[in-house]
This record gives structure tokens, sequence and C-alpha cells, in this order.
């Protein structure tokens, strides 16, 4: 790879290390060509990951460093946050591994804003049991949106399918006064912005649905879609965007439908990630659309009743690493075609034409 384009450094935070994440990294990580194609670092502990790959029977040789500075490009490399010895209870969360997971977590984030690191991937975290240790977030999103000052958007991604929810992780109770005209304009720009710049798509088609069952029947079972989401779509699309609907949810993801869009926007968690991780539980990615750095994670939670088994699928895993590298790329891609688009252009009229031609000094 040329010295313009140096392999993309993937910082990798290893979120509860009693449930499955431990075990999707290294597993993820286990093909012996991985580092041809990316350079990882993970923010955990020589001793800890040295216990579980023997659980799992994997052979990994980590480089284990003290700071970001010292990671090889060739090499699995380990920032080794804790030398002591770790307590594992596989299964059960831990204040210790609750304790961790945090830790990880910042400082790789940390590593992320001071440009030691090109992409975070975070594994699963608990999030009740970082609440009760004072982690003052309930999942990875509000956290990154506080680190970077700026609102970023749940976006569940595959090649064929992706879905954003326009209400995180709040009660269902709380969903119809969390949802605004301006909140769904502004979630709309994001969504368009973010498929033109990080995943190429040059005129972007999105839907949009509705709250309420059959959305709204007209005003019959509620007036949200009337009131709020259609005027939102309609001042967007006479504005240039191409948003549509709202759609009734519980029709909209027949392969007919989803498909003709490029992207979805649903009002609340379990309305979008429900027909998401039915559709596409195995290759989903989680992304946090519209912050300044990528953030990726597999589209699963911690899975204590399988921890320790040897029987969790690295492949949600192994699409985050890779989802968040190609991002990357084309948001480098597209950054550097806007930056030359914007270079000033010589001869650009036929008046400025001479200045640019050879001058014969002997006439």
């Amino acid at each position: 790879m040329s010295s313009k384009n140096p392999k993309v450094r993937v910082g990798i935070s290893i979120g509860d290390f009693n449930g499955i994440g431990p075990e999707i990294i290294m597993k993820a990580l286990n093909d012996k060509s991985i580092t041809d194609f990316f350079t990882p670092i993970i923010f955990g502990s020589g001793k800890l990951f040295t216990y579980q790959k023997n659980i799992f029977k994997l052979q990994h040789n980590f480089h284990y460093i003290t700071e970001i500075s010292q990671a090889h490009g060739d090499k699995i490399n380990m920032v080794n946050l804790w030398k002591d010895n770790v307590n594992v209870e596989l299964g059960t969360p831990t204040e210790e591994s609750t304790k961790m997971a945090i830790e990880s977590l910042e400082a790789a984030t940390n590593a992320l804003m001071n440009d030691e690191i090109d992409v975070l991937v975070t594994a699963p975290i608990n999030k009740d049991e970082m609440m009760k240790q004072g982690f003052a977030h309930a999942g990875h999103t509000g956290y990154l949106e506080e680190k970077f000052g700026k609102k970023g958007l749940m976006f569940l991604v595959t090649e064929g399918l992706k879905v954003a929810v326009s209400t995180h992780h709040i009660p269902l109770s709380k969903v119809a006064e969390n949802i605004s005209k301006e909140k769904i304009k502004k979630q709309i720009k994001l969504l368009n912005q973010c498929l033109i710049e990080d995943f190429q798509v040059e005129r972007p088609k999105i839907a949009v649905l509705g709250l309420n069952p059959h959305s709204g029947d007209g005003g019959v079972i509620g007036t949200e879609e009337i009131e709020i989401i259609q005027p939102a779509i309609k001042e967007l699309f006479e504005n240039g965007i191409l948003a549509f609907g709202p759609f009734p949810a519980d029709s909209f993801f027949q392969p007919n439908k989803f498909k003709n869009y490029d992207a979805v926007l649903a009002m609340y968690h379990d309305q979008g990630l429900a027909p998401f991780k039915t559709l596409a539980y195995e290759e989903g990615v989680n992304y946090t659309a519209g912050l300044p750095f990528i953030r990726t994670s597999p589209d699963h939670g911690v899975a204590y009743d399988i921890a320790g088994q040897n029987i969790a699928d690295s492949q949600s895993f192994s699409e985050a690493i890779f989802m968040g590298i190609k991002i990357f790329k084309n948001r480098r891609d597209y950054n550097d075609l806007m930056t030359n688009r914007m270079q000033p252009r010589r001869n650009s009229s036929n008046n400025n034409a001479e200045e640019d031609l050879p001058i014969d000094r002997h006439n």
C-alpha cells in the first residue's frame, strides 16, 4: 500500500470481558493475513486475552505496547491497559469486567479523537451494569455524542438494508414526545449526507416510517404523521432531498418494498431494529452516523448465555471492522473530491488564455 494511503488503523474496545467480546475479537482477527488489510489495535489486557485465547484454542501472538505510537503495522497490537491478573467469570457481569469495559472504551475513544486511530470498533457492553458504575449514558451513541459535541444517528447497515432510528434508548412511552418536525428534518438531512459521503450513493432515496399503526390511518389512530412527519418529508422533498412516506411499519419490510430505497428512518428503536435484526442479523453492523469520527460495532449484545462455550459467531464483528474501513476510505475519497472541486482553475475564460501561452522573447 502506498505511503499516501497507509493501512487503516482500527482501534478495538473489548466490551464486557465476561461476555463474548474477547472471543469474537480474536476470532475476527484469527486469519493470518488479516494485518495485510488493516492495523488492529486492541485496548485491553495481555493477561486477559492470553487466558481467553487458551480457552478458545486460538493461536494469537499479540504485540504488547504501552503507547499507540509503538503499534506495528503488520501485527495485532495490544495496548496493555491492565497488567495485573484479571478475575474472569464468563457468563456473569462483575464490577471488574464493567469497569474495564468503561476504561477500554474511554481509552479507545480518546485515541480516535487524537488521530491515533482511524476507526473505532466497539465490542458489546452491558449498559445497565455500566450505569451502575457511573457511566452516564444508555449506550455508546450518547457517550460518543457527548465526547464529540455533535448529535449522531443510530444507523444499522448491511450492503442491502440500512435502517436508522429517530429515537434511541428511551422508554416507548416517551417516543411521541421526543419526535418533532425539526428533529426529523435534521435527521433526514444527516442521513442523506451520510449516504452520499460514507456510502457513495449519489442521489439517496430515503423512506420514513410512521409512528402509529397504519401510519395513523388518516388521523384515526394518531395525528403525528399528519402534524409532524408528513410536513417534514414534504418540506425536504421540495428542497431536493428524496424523502418518501410516512409508510406503515408493519408492511414496509417486505423485500419488494424496502429494496426500492437506500435507507429507512424508523421512529423508535424496536420499530427499526426488530426487522433489521431478523433480516440481517449475522451480517448487521451498528454505525453511528453523523459524527466527525467513525465508530462501528456488531449488532448484538454481550450474550452471557453462550460466553465461554466457543460457539459465538464473529461474522458481525468482522463486518463491523470492514464496514468501518470502507466508510473511512469512502469519506476520505469524498473529502478529496470536494477539495479538488474547490481548487481555482486557470484558463477559466478565453480572456485569460493568452496568460498561459509561452512567450517568444525574440519578437
